[in-house]
């Protein structure tokens, strides 16, 4: 737990936890989450970007109202929106900070941060997600907590979830044998999960510089399963659509697959960056060209 890779590593751990805490900070701000009926936009980048994946699809699949998810760079808020949702860990990002100044009061903004005190305060109603913050660069319990959130919102229970996730973190490091040296990794989703994958790829991309891409499982055999082979893996999130199973298994890759929640799913990924990152003598807290936050030159 100390050294490369440590604040990583203590960080995935308390997911559990911030989970269940994630209920008391949706229930204290539900006025100022998706309401039903509401035309919503949600904006983000990075990590922050998938959660708004990740949640526009819960929402839309529950039937409680348009929601579009976009990168902060994206010029798109002209569309008429009834609530816009920004999501910035540092609450400092360049791209968010500019497209909330852009739209000068129009409409309503939620503002959902680790650093309640950083400039996106001014720029809306903030929720913070403090106790979930991060020194490590690498996103991890953020992104979930704030995923969590939101699903407590829509009136889901993440009680299961979080037992799950605590499994998860007590599973043997043998457990990852079947992936922790594969040559690429393809994470598939459905609806919401896809967002999870879009995570996960992430994840193990910038924390260990692996090859790794993201998929909606349903378009993995329109071409994606071309890079199936064996030494590779397949990684998917939620339920499996027919015959993926055998279509992989087929190609001699390693199907990775389960039945626990999604988002106790990622925590495995989580704990694979840590791993295959000390394979690799990388810092997982500090990846390759990354800061914490994205801040451009005006």
């Amino acid at each position: 737990m100390f050294g490369a890779g440590a604040h990583l590593a203590r960080e995935l751990a308390t997911q559990p936890d911030d989970w269940r805490r994630a209920r008391d900070v949706a229930r204290e701000h539900a006025g100022l989450l998706p309401q039903p009926g509401e035309r919503v936009a949600i904006i983000g980048c990075g990590s922050s970007l998938y959660v708004g994946h990740a949640v526009a699809a819960k929402r839309e699949a529950a039937g409680l109202g348009e929601t579009d998810a976009w990168p902060g760079g994206d010029h798109v808020l002209e569309r008429p929106y009834d609530r816009l949702i920004a999501i910035t860990r540092s609450g400092t990002t360049t791209e968010i900070l500019h497209a909330l100044e852009r739209l000068d009061g129009r409409i309503p903004v939620t503002v959902i941060t680790a650093d309640p005190a950083s400039p996106v305060a001014d720029l809306g109603d903030v929720i913070s997600l403090g106790f979930a913050d991060e020194q490590s660069v690498v996103q991890s319990r953020t992104a979930t907590t704030a995923i969590a959130m939101f699903r407590w919102h829509l009136g889901e229970d993440l009680t299961r979830a979080s037992e799950q996730a605590a499994d998860v973190l007590a599973l043997e490091d043998a457990w990852f044998d079947a992936v922790r040296g594969a040559e690429q990794v393809s994470f598939v989703g459905s609806g919401w999960t896809y967002g999870l994958a879009e995570e996960a790829a992430l994840k193990l991309k910038e924390s260990t510089q692996s090859w790794t891409d993201a998929w909606h499982q349903t378009e993995y055999r329109h071409g994606p399963i071309s890079l199936a082979a064996p030494g590779r893996a397949v990684w998917a999130f939620g339920r499996l659509v027919p015959h993926f199973a055998r279509d992989v298994e087929a190609t001699g890759a390693t199907l990775l697959h389960s039945d626990l929640d999604p988002l106790a799913e990622l925590v495995k990924v989580h704990r694979l960056c840590v791993l295959r990152a000390a394979d690799r003598d990388l810092d997982a807290d500090r990846p390759r060209n990354l800061t914490r936050s994205i801040i451009l030159d005006s």
